[in-house]
């Protein structure tokens, strides 16, 4: 059994593909905020490819955990050299493996601040990108206003604060290169928000607005910050996934990635000090984004809500195995058909039809093993940038909403936190309190869960919505999930 490191990285198995390009001449010229097992499966392979090809030696990546809770993955960088597995599994049970090597570095905010800012002031840094969750940008997804009374904003507003978040020691870094005379660096959003790079936009200028109104009045004039699509399901890494690299390739990595085999990356070419040749490596780079965001968003991710809660109801605890049930199946096409599809755009280069389809495929690996448990994480910060806006586009043009309003209403019959069975079911969200309170008073009032106008707007407020959405959540209550999407899949074959 070989430790990964890099000593050890010209003696592993034969079966694992291993970085043949020097990793002692590659520089830093990206830093990413959130280092998760998506940042690794995705951004991070594709800078790898290109290293592969002989290209970006000034483009690798020095990772940066923000949080307190990033500490373990420092000491796992720190003890195999910022090197892992990326582990594909295909549909038939077979695996790929390949050593990663395109991070070079990694620094945790929370132990020295100051060196993360650094980092992000130096002349070598041309790109920060992140990976910091939906929630992560301080905004709210029915305003769209950034929140000032957040404490680590507040914190991190102080002159002189250790800084705390990614808005405190990305503004700090921009306002060093702006008195050095360097110019700012391209700001990555690489998270599941639709306008992504807008979003990170208004948010990270309203927090240095808020530190001095013509900083913030900068950072929106002079920043880029180019708006994405991301996409690679990447399952929470479980001992059984590193017990099975050890196995298989014998490997010891204490932090493998495993994911599926299909990737996307589809980028606007909008960067101020340049970028690695992405194309290259297979990355889309497109003049508008959003067409292929509003895709993904509300085809594969509010797809998987409903299989988060309705799902996790009707007795499953796997993806693969919710995707693979019938009934399941017509529910998510009917949906995607139905509802989803009549609110996009054309999408260049692609049959949305057969992305459809391809989604319930990919859904449905039964290598991979992603939990529903992974796609109920906070809800609040999800459903509504994903599904939520289907329904309000269905709202006003007459169109069908019967189906979303099933998945809220699955939500809500979830997080009254036990199942069906009577057997409790772990909230874990950020509003998880308020969420528990407004579930449990459902059944007395039955509006109780969307009259929380934060998450909602105005959705209670419309018949249309509420007579759908009341029904199913009635049923859900007397009937179960099983016997309320099977009336439900079989009523909308007719017409509204």
């Amino acid at each position: 059994m070989q430790p990964l490191n890099g000593e050890t990285l010209t003696s592993l198995s034969a079966g694992v593909a291993t970085p043949t390009y020097d990793r002692s001449q590659v520089r830093a010229g990206i830093v990413h905020l959130g280092v998760g097992g998506f940042h690794r499966s995705h951004q991070a392979m594709y800078v790898d490819r290109l290293l592969e090809q002989g290209a970006a030696q000034d483009w690798g990546i020095c990772g940066v955990g923000v949080l307190p809770s990033d500490r373990r993955m420092a000491e796992v960088m720190a003890a195999q050299d910022c090197l892992y597995t990326l582990v594909l599994k295909h549909p038939d049970g077979s695996y790929d493996a390949r050593v990663v090597g395109s991070i070079v570095e990694y620094l945790l905010a929370p132990d020295d601040p100051e060196a993360v800012v650094e980092k992000m002031a130096a002349a070598e840094t041309r790109i920060v990108s992140m990976t910091v969750t939906e929630g992560g940008y301080n905004i709210s997804a029915v305003t769209g206003a950034f929140d000032p009374a957040d404490p680590d904003v507040v914190h991190d507003l102080r002159p002189g604060a250790a800084l705390r978040t990614a808005f405190g020691l990305v503004t700090e870094a921009l306002v060093r290169r702006r008195d050095r005379g360097l110019a700012p660096f391209t700001v990555v959003s690489c998270d599941n928000i639709e306008h992504n790079g807008d979003v990170a936009r208004r948010s990270f200028a309203a927090f240095a607005g808020l530190r001095d109104r013509d900083l913030g009045a900068w950072v929106e004039r002079e920043v880029s910050f180019p708006n994405s699509m991301v996409d690679r399901i990447t399952p929470a890494t479980t001992d059984e996934d590193r017990a099975e690299v050890a196995r298989r390739f014998g490997i010891e990595d204490r932090w493998p990635v495993v994911s599926e085999p299909f990737t996307q990356w589809v980028l606007e070419d909008r960067f101020g000090l340049g970028r690695p040749p992405l194309e290259d490596a297979g990355v889309q780079l497109v003049g508008d984004v959003e067409p292929y965001e509003m895709m993904k968003l509300r085809l594969l991710n509010a797809s998987h809500q409903a299989l988060a809660y309705l799902g996790h109801l009707a007795g499953h605890r796997l993806v693969h195995d919710a995707a693979q049930d019938p009934l399941f199946r017509r529910f998510l096409l009917g949906y995607m058909e139905e509802e989803a599809t009549p609110t996009l755009a054309p999408v260049p280069g692609i049959d949305v039809a057969d992305y459809r389809q391809d989604l319930i495929t990919r859904f449905s690996n039964p290598a991979v093993r992603d939990t529903l448990a992974r796609l109920a994480f906070d809800g609040s910060e999800r459903l509504p940038k994903w599904l939520l806006p289907v329904v309000r586009d269905n709202l006003a043009s007459g169109g069908e909403v019967r189906r979303s309003a099933a998945v809220v209403a699955g939500w809500a019959r979830y997080a009254e936190g036990v199942d069906e069975e009577g057997h409790p079911i772990e909230i874990v969200d950020r509003r998880r309190d308020s969420l528990v309170a407004n579930a449990r008073r459902q059944r007395e009032d039955p509006l109780a869960f969307i009259a929380d106008r934060d998450l909602f707007g105005d959705l209670v407020d419309d018949e249309r919505f509420t007579s759908h959405y009341l029904a199913t959540l009635a049923s859900l209550h007397e009937h179960g999930a099983r016997a309320t999407l099977a009336a439900l899949v079989q009523e909308v074959r007719q017409p509204a």
